[in-house]
């Protein structure tokens, strides 16, 4: 079994790591800031369109394009490597979380090979490969 799919939209920037921590009573709380809030509801909103109907509970390659939008006038050409942040090692833990809470597998411990990619795109958003190994 393999699901596909791409999702347009502009990716977000904001990242898992952006999670924030406060203390009151010597307690840490820990929080999302509105710009991670926002990027969590974007993806959910866009990953529950494309839940498998069966839950993935093997082993997993999953393959992530994030497809960044070129703004105008810039330099950047259609599926030029982005080398900006976000870093690729950061970019897949909200939208796999978001995925384990949806119901697409058991735990994203299961995915054992990822391939992570980022460009400056025409058509911006998510591309999405989940593979049975």
């Amino acid at each position: 079994m393999a699901t596909e799919f791409f999702m347009a939209m502009i990716p977000p920037t904001a990242t898992h790591q952006e999670k924030k921590v406060s203390g009151a009573n010597g307690k840490p709380t820990f929080y999302e800031p509105d710009n991670l809030k926002a990027a969590r509801a974007k993806l959910t909103a866009h990953l529950g369109q494309h839940v498998p109907k069966q839950k993935y509970t093997g082993a997993l390659r999953v393959i992530v394009k994030w497809l960044f939008p070129i703004s105008e006038g810039s330099k950047h050409f259609d599926g030029e490597w982005k080398i900006t942040k976000p870093d690729t090692h950061n970019l897949n833990k909200l939208p796999f979380d978001i995925m384990t809470d949806l119901g697409y597998w058991t735990d994203d411990a299961i995915v054992a090979s990822e391939i992570i990619e980022k460009f400056w795109a025409k058509r911006p958003g998510i591309y999405v490969r989940i593979e049975e190994l």
